[in-house]
């Protein structure tokens, strides 16, 4: 069985394709994987990183401006995608592939369209709960359509070709305790608190951040504290957390990165996590059970994050900050909060656990391998 992943640009596109790929080799240890993604994004590292083969294309993303810049963006933007049709059926071709899946970002589209186009079975996933643009065009040519909320079913032309499976995270996150991941760290007597805000990051998040470094250092690092800045922010961050007077190089507590490369290691060790609350890291976070604050992103299509961030608030499993109210004196002061109170974050991680379909990956797995065989 030959089987191609598209996704793409951000980690909550590549992980759950990650996800499935894994549960597909494990399965079948024969079976051929390629990844098709864009040049320059997250995929880059991300999927050679797991072991797979990685086709990049050029491409160009959709302005939603209708100023003469914008025009001319989608205009080439086109251009891009009629070109990466065409090598996608060339790769298609050449890998003799039984199935394509796409979970998102700017190459599903071009592989998923040229497969349909080939007679080849397609596969949709959407993530959130609203479809983004990329899924609607995706989902219009789709042999299959598969989505993480019931909720979700309605926004799509064909509903009969929807199906319910939630969303695939890595088995790691599944498998990895609490005790073994600490240990594996090196952080079995400290309480450990994990930041991150997308693999790109956020500006706004990154400079929150920085500003409660030396609030910690004002209480003496009274917790081990691993930021992922994200590729966007590297570049700056650093050097404006020594200009807070952190010298973060030299301390202990401080664990900055470009990006946590073992998150469900990192994740499962936390005794908190803070984040954006896109669809992929909140089933991360709810299968490991981690008590997390959540501050939305308000730059989102549709406000689908803060749509996902209150499911977790309602069940009692998330804090939920905005960022416009999210200041490092108030993100800090619930931090501490919830560090000092061991049975709410016990009871937080019950109500995570809860939400949770651990068996997505498989469920989608079934489906890649019955499609193959038609």
């Amino acid at each position: 069985m030959n089987v191609i992943f598209t996704c793409g640009g951000t980690a909550g596109h590549i992980n759950p394709a990650i996800a499935v790929a894994n549960i597909l080799k494990q399965r079948k240890p024969d079976c051929k994987i390629l990844f098709i993604g864009a040049e320059g994004h997250m995929e880059e590292k991300l999927v050679p990183a797991a072991g797979y083969e990685l086709i990049t294309l050029p491409g160009s993303g959709l302005s939603r401006k209708l100023n003469l810049a914008g025009i001319k963006k989608n205009i080439n933007a086109v251009k891009c995608v009629v070109n990466a049709v065409t090598k996608c059926k060339k790769i298609i071709r050449d890998f003799d592939a039984d199935v394509i899946v796409g979970t998102g970002g700017y190459a599903s589209f071009p592989a998923i369209y040229a497969g349909a186009k080939l007679g080849v079975p397609t596969v949709v996933h959407e993530s959130n709960a609203l479809p983004g643009l990329t899924t609607k065009m995706a989902a219009s040519v789709a042999t299959k359509v598969l989505v993480c909320f019931e909720e979700s079913v309605k926004h799509y032309k064909h509903p009969e070709q929807v199906e319910v499976v939630g969303m695939p995270v890595r088995q790691e996150f599944i498998t990895t305790g609490k005790t073994e991941a600490k240990k594996m760290l090196g952080l079995e007597d400290v309480q450990v608190v994990v930041s991150a805000f997308g693999s790109q990051g956020a500006k706004v998040m990154n400079q929150t951040t920085a500003a409660i470094f030396p609030l910690e250092q004002e209480d003496g690092f009274p917790f081990h504290h691993i930021h992922a800045v994200g590729s966007f922010g590297w570049g700056w961050m650093p050097e404006l957390v020594k200009e807070k007077g952190v010298d973060y190089e030299n301390c202990a507590s401080i664990d900055m990165r470009e990006y946590i490369f073992d998150m469900p290691t990192v994740m499962a060790a936390a005794d908190v996590v803070i984040g954006r609350a896109g669809s992929a890291t909140c089933n991360e976070i709810a299968t490991t059970g981690t008590p997390c604050i959540l501050i939305p992103s308000p730059n989102v299509t549709g406000n689908h994050q803060e749509k996902n961030a209150r499911v977790l608030e309602a069940a009692g499993g998330a804090v939920v900050i905005l960022e416009k109210d999210c200041t490092p004196e108030v993100l800090y002061a619930e931090v501490q909060g919830l560090l000092v109170d061991e049975e709410r974050r016990e009871q937080m991680s019950k109500a995570l656990r809860g939400l949770v379909k651990i068996d997505s990956a498989e469920r989608i797995c079934d489906i890649v391998e019955e499609l193959a065989k038609n």
